[in-house]
């Protein structure tokens, strides 16, 4: 992929090219970065290159050491649990807010993305059913009325965005996830405050245990 010189910055453009890379798991953990290999492929010169490793590794996201250079780190296993229970307790506020602010065009936008994840999960269709997780997840963020909530959810959400789809390949976990998005949407629906809390709280624990659960799936099967 050749990037646009006439855009923003070229260091922040390789920057994210990469930390998307690394998050959505295209750029494997231990895996090797030099400045020479990603600036022939992104089509731009060392310098932007050096300073976005220089950034990512500030972020922890790859390490940087003498005489071997850049390798991944990626996003860990401690990472991710601090991500969720991070998540289980702003994402409940978030449903709690939703259900105080809601517009009636949210609710109806929300309710319709349940109806949806109903309709693709007698389909079998998981591909669309992991967008609507999204989607859901989303749209509760922004209807909370707080854009600071909705920022840090968001960043959250965006960080482990491979990881959470790796949590629905557990067998039953798509189609009690939608059943749990269905019980949130009535308690948003209905306005009540402390269930939308509790529930959506819940969820997100739930679907760490899922994800650890795959987690170490997928390295049983790697070992």
């Amino acid at each position: 992929m050749i990037i646009n010189r006439d855009t923003a910055s070229l260091e922040a453009k390789v920057y994210t090219e990469l930390e998307e890379a690394i998050l959505a798991d295209e750029l494997k953990k231990g895996e090797a970065l030099t400045e020479l290999g990603i600036s022939e492929k992104l089509g731009v010169s060392r310098t932007p290159v050096r300073g976005a490793l220089h950034r990512l590794a500030e972020e922890g996201l790859i390490e940087i050491a003498p005489n071997r250079g850049a390798v991944v780190v990626g996003v860990t296993k401690e990472d991710l649990i601090d991500v969720y229970r991070i998540r289980m307790r702003l994402e409940g506020l978030a449903s709690a807010m939703a259900a105080e602010k809601m517009t009636p065009e949210e609710k109806e936008a929300l309710a319709e993305s349940v109806e949806l994840s109903e309709f693709y999960l007698q389909k079998k269709d998981t591909e669309h059913l992991k967008e609507l997780d999204t989607t859901f997840h989303d749209a509760i963020y922004k209807a909370s009325g707080s854009r600071i909530l909705y920022r840090i959810l968001s960043e959250l959400h965006r960080n482990i965005k491979a990881y959470r789809k790796l949590s629905l390949t557990v067998p039953g976990r798509l189609e009690k996830s939608v059943e749990e998005h269905r019980e949130i949407l009535d308690a948003i629906l209905r306005g009540d405050t402390d269930a939308a809390d509790r529930l959506t709280s819940a969820h997100v624990e739930r679907a760490l245990s899922n994800m650890l659960t795959a987690l170490e799936k997928n390295n049983d099967r790697t070992e």
